[in-house]
């Protein structure tokens, strides 16, 4: 086996240079796994590199769990796993599934790294929140396992993560290792549970850089031979592809030593390092067991074999419209409390927090003013306020609640208003912490979950979802 094939380097649009990643496909590597990009730079990359490669086939990946648009800019944003979890729909998570594999496909990405099947049951988890389904283990179970079956149908790998589970934890893995403390009788009754249930499905587990002192005291999931190797390989059964999470983020410290440690420890993938050129001549001055080079080559090909199998659309019937979210909005939407009603002539008027990312809520005013309703931003008083909250998770940030002073500020809001209602549109734990007559949960920021909010309030449907988390 070319050793280099173990390495399947990232790629950041706008960051990454192509000539280097076209050198990495030159010497072998065995894929690579994209970050941004427009629908075109994608698409081009991605042949690029395969045209390049001395394989016969490599595999390209993504992180598309909420669909394309959470990377592309001219791609949609798709419902967040949690909203589906609110909606508790298999069939709606069976369609994002399966639109994310066509629209991937069509760009020539064969392997999306989802479904995340970490339990959403720690509020202050920055990184995993709406990735999540729910708290509920079988909720989750059910819900992934329809996504997975939509991403066969479209014709894409798929990835578990982040195994044993990542949702239980205050620290972001992209900054620092963070530590799960449960007995394995706990983690084998929830954080695994879904693990156990989907593995016969999965074509990938991905290990997550975590510390599980019950299974392993010394080393973090991703380089542990406990984890991997006794508990997913020998005791789960797990006979497919095991990859590690990128290896360029911060929780496991020298990145070559923790890649060799991984591959040691029944790893197939080394994912992502931050200098992958430095990955592969050190990986050639080792003495790698052949019988793991052996296997880990037999895994890439079938791999291949599989991502084949269905042929890849075009990109006009992939990127065709659908009502799929605004059907998904509608079911998904949560109301807690007193509901805030408005009728054409009214006012509204509105206090953003958490906007870190400058997302516009162009589609909800507009909505509203569309049917005749004023908005305006706070300016002191209101008869009618909403307080739209927009933090969401976002990987190296190490933190998603509001801050001391955000909180006081939407406090002294509610203080000035005689009517309010809080809407998250992302994390739901954002809401849960005001005091406000009416939390309205929508999971997600894209323009149809926001539309779907507006119509809640002027009355044209009422809201059906139910909280997939404990607040």
């Amino acid at each position: 086996m070319n050793i280099n094939r173990l390495v399947h380097p990232g790629f950041w649009f706008g960051k990454t240079s192509e000539e280097d990643a076209l050198k990495l496909a030159r010497l072998g590597a065995g894929g690579f796994c994209l970050y941004g990009g427009t629908r075109a730079e994608v698409s081009a990359l991605t042949r690029a590199l395969r045209a390049a490669s001395p394989h016969k086939k490599i595999l390209i990946s993504a992180d598309y769990e909420d669909g394309l648009g959470r990377w592309l800019p001219d791609a949609e944003l798709l419902p967040s796993n949690l909203a589906l979890g609110a909606a508790g729909d298999e069939e709606l998570a069976f369609e994002k599934g399966l639109l994310t594999a066509r629209q991937a496909k069509s760009l020539g990405v064969d392997w999306v790294f989802a479904p995340v099947v970490d339990l959403a049951d720690h509020p202050d988890n920055p990184i995993v929140n709406t990735r999540s389904f729910g708290a509920d283990p079988a909720l989750v179970t059910r819900l992934a396992g329809a996504f997975m079956d939509g991403l066969a149908r479209g014709g894409a790998l798929n990835s578990l993560k982040h195994f044993p589970g990542h949702g239980n934890t205050a620290t972001d893995s992209h900054l620092a290792l963070p530590v799960l403390l449960a007995t394995k009788q706990h983690l084998l009754e929830r954080e695994l549970a879904p693990f156990c249930a989907l593995l016969p499905k999965a074509d990938c587990v991905m290990a997550g850089h975590l510390l599980v002192p019950a299974l392993d005291d010394q080393r973090p999931a991703s380089t542990s031979p406990k984890i991997i190797g006794e508990l997913l390989q020998t005791e789960m059964g797990f006979s497919n592809c095991v990859s590690t999470d990128a290896l360029m983020m911060k929780a496991l410290g020298d990145e070559k030593q923790a890649a060799l440690s991984a591959f040691l420890a029944g790893a197939h993938i080394l994912l992502a390092p931050e200098k992958p050129f430095e990955l592969m001549e050190f990986l050639h001055a080792q003495k790698l067991p052949e019988d793991k080079l052996r296997r880990a080559e037999q895994i890439q090909n079938l791999l291949c074999a599989r991502a084949d199998e269905i042929p890849s659309p075009t990109q006009a019937a992939a990127f065709e419209s659908t009502d799929f979210s605004a059907r998904a909005a509608r079911k998904a939407l949560t109301l807690s409390g007193a509901p805030l009603t408005l009728k054409p002539g009214e006012t509204l008027h509105y206090l953003d927090t958490g906007n870190d990312e400058n997302l516009s809520s162009a589609p909800f005013l507009n909505t509203l003013a569309a049917h005749g309703v004023r908005v305006e931003k706070f300016n002191g008083t209101a008869d009618k306020l909403a307080v739209l909250c927009w933090r969401r998770y976002q990987a190296f940030k190490g933190k998603i609640g509001l801050s001391e002073e955000e909180i006081a500020q939407v406090k002294a809001a509610l203080r000035r208003a005689k009517q309010h209602l809080v809407i998250s549109f992302a994390n739901p734990w954002t809401a849960g912490g005001i005091p406000a007559g009416g939390r309205l949960f929508t999971f997600s920021p894209s323009p149809a979950f926001q539309q779907a909010a507006a119509e809640c309030l002027l009355g044209l449907f009422t809201p059906q979802g139910k909280l997939p988390v404990s607040l």
